[in-house]
C-alpha cells in the first residue's frame, strides 16, 4: 500500500496538519509506503524542518510544473492567480497514479478525482484547523472517501451542512498540537512588560476586519502604548498584491504598512514568516484580537482574553460560522478598542467556562496522540494490516 502525503500550497501553513500523521503512519509500521509530495522547494524545506527528530526518515517527491504552458501561464500570471498550485495536479498525474492513497489539509486536491478521473484514488482529507468560516463545510467536503475532523462541532456540522456520512467521519484531535511547541515568541519590544495583543485578520475580504479598519488598528495601537501589539495575520494576506477569493467572488489589494507602524517600539508587523503558523504569536499573546481565523482555537488551548472585531456589520449571534465570537466581546469600530481591550481584561473570568467549552467542541483530545488516533483512521479506511490499537493498548 502506498500512501501520500500532499503538501500543495503557496505557503507552509498546513503543513502541520497532516505531517504528523504521516509519521505516526511510519511509526505503526504494517510495510506500507508513506511519501510525502510537495509543490515547491519551500515546502520540502518545511517538511524537512518539521521532520527532524521524528524517527525514520519520511521520503519527499518535490513535483514541478512540467508541461511548458503551465509554465509559462505560471511565469505570468502567478502574483495574481495560484497557477503553479493547480498546474501540479495536471502536470503529475503519473505520479499520483502510483499511489493508492493520498492524505490532503484541503479540497483542491478533489481535481483529481473530479477533472483528471483518477477514481481509484483513495483520497482523504485531513482540514487545517479547526475554525467555523462556512467555507469549511460545503458540499466539496462529501467528495472525499473518508475526513478526520479535529472535534465533534466539525464532525456534526459536516454531517448537517456537507452531506458528509458519519461513518466517513473520525473525530482525531489536533495533529499539530503533537510536533514540539514552539517557545513563545520573544519580541524587540521596548517595554516587554506590559501586555501583549496578537492582531490576527483573515485574509478571506468578506471576513476580515484588515481591509475596512486594519490600519485604525494599527494607529490606535502607534497612539495608545499601554499594550504591545504582535501584528500577525493570516499568511497569505500580503502574499499576492491581490487576494481573491471563490466562495463569494471578491477581489481586494491588502495595501501596505506604514513605515511609523513598522518602527514603532510596541508593534511586531510579520507580514510572511514561518512564525505565522507555528503558535509562536499564539503563545506569547495576553489578548486575541481577531475576526474569523481559525487561530483562535490554537491560542484558546489556554484561555485567555479576546476581543473579536465585525467589520462587516455580520447577524453573528446564532450563526455557527461565527461560533468563536462566544469567547469575547464582539466590538464593531476600532474606535471602541481603548475601554474593550481593557473590559477583556477585566471581564474574562466571564467567558473562561465558555472559552472552555468551545475548545473541547472544537478540539477533542485525549491521552493517545492526534496523529496515532488520525494514523489508525487511515488505515482503518484503506482496511489494510493489523489495526493498530490505540497507543499504550495492547495488539
Amino acid at each position: 500500500m502506498r500512501i501520500g502525503f500532499l503538501f500543495n500550497h503557496d505557503h507552509v501553513h498546513q503543513v502541520a496538519h497532516s505531517l504528523p500523521i504521516a509519521h505516526a503512519l511510519l511509526a505503526c509500521g504494517g510495510g506500507h509506503e508513506i511519501v510525502a509530495a510537495t509543490g515547491s522547494a519551500r515546502l520540502s524545506g518545511e517538511v524537512r524542518r518539521l521532520s527532524e527528530g521524528a524517527g525514520a526518515a519520511l521520503p519527499i517527491v518535490q513535483l514541478d510544473l512540467r508541461r511548458r504552458f503551465t509554465r509559462a501561464c505560471a511565469r505570468r500570471l502567478e502574483p495574481v492567480l495560484p497557477v503553479t498550485k493547480l498546474g501540479i495536479y495536471r502536470d503529475n498525474l503519473d505520479f499520483f497514479r502510483t499511489l493508492d492513497a493520498l492524505v490532503v489539509s484541503e479540497k483542491t486536491s478533489l481535481l483529481l478525482r473530479t477533472r483528471y478521473g483518477l477514481k481509484g484514488l483513495t483520497l482523504i482529507h485531513t482540514r487545517h484547523g479547526a475554525g467555523d468560516r462556512a467555507i469549511g463545510f460545503d458540499a466539496r467536503s462529501a467528495g472525499f472517501d473518508h475526513v478526520l475532523v479535529s472535534g465533534p462541532k466539525i464532525r456534526d456540522r459536516l454531517v448537517r451542512e456537507s452531506g458528509v456520512p458519519a461513518d466517513r467521519l473520525s473525530v482525531v484531535g489536533y495533529p499539530k498540537f503533537d510536533l514540539h511547541p514552539p517557545t513563545a515568541a520573544r519580541l524587540p519590544f521596548a517595554n516587554p512588560g506590559r501586555p501583549t495583543v496578537l492582531y490576527n485578520p483573515h485574509v478571506s475580504p468578506h471576513l476580515s476586519s484588515w481591509y475596512r479598519h486594519g490600519r485604525a488598528v494599527l494607529e490606535h495601537f502607534l497612539a495608545d502604548d499601554r499594550y504591545n501589539l504582535i501584528f500577525a495575520p493570516h499568511c497569505m494576506l500580503f502574499h499576492r498584491r491581490f487576494v481573491l477569493t471563490i466562495d463569494r467572488l471578491r477581489l481586494e489589494r491588502p495595501g501596505s504598512i506604514a513605515r511609523r507602524i513598522l518602527s514603532a517600539p510596541n508593534i511586531h508587523v510579520d507580514p510572511g514568516s514561518r512564525a505565522l503558523t507555528d503558535m509562536r504569536y499564539t503563545n506569547a499573546a495576553d489578548i486575541y484580537l481577531g475576526d474569523a481565523s481559525s487561530q483562535v482555537y490554537e491560542y484558546l488551548a489556554r484561555p485567555r482574553p479576546c476581543l473579536f472585531l465585525n467589520s462587516h456589520g455580520a447577524e453573528w449571534r446564532g450563526d455557527p460560522s461565527y461560533a468563536h465570537w462566544r469567547a469575547g466581546e464582539v466590538i464593531g469600530h476600532p474606535s471602541q478598542l481603548g475601554p474593550a481591550l481593557d473590559r477583556a481584561i477585566e471581564r474574562h473570568g466571564r467567558y473562561c467556562d465558555e472559552q472552555r467549552a468551545l475548545f473541547r467542541e472544537s478540539i477533542a483530545l485525549t491521552a493517545e496522540p492526534s496523529s496515532r488516533r488520525a494514523a489508525r483512521a487511515v488505515l482503518a479506511t484503506l482496511g489494510v494490516g493489523r489495526a493498530v490499537p490505540p497507543l499504550g493498548l495492547a495488539a
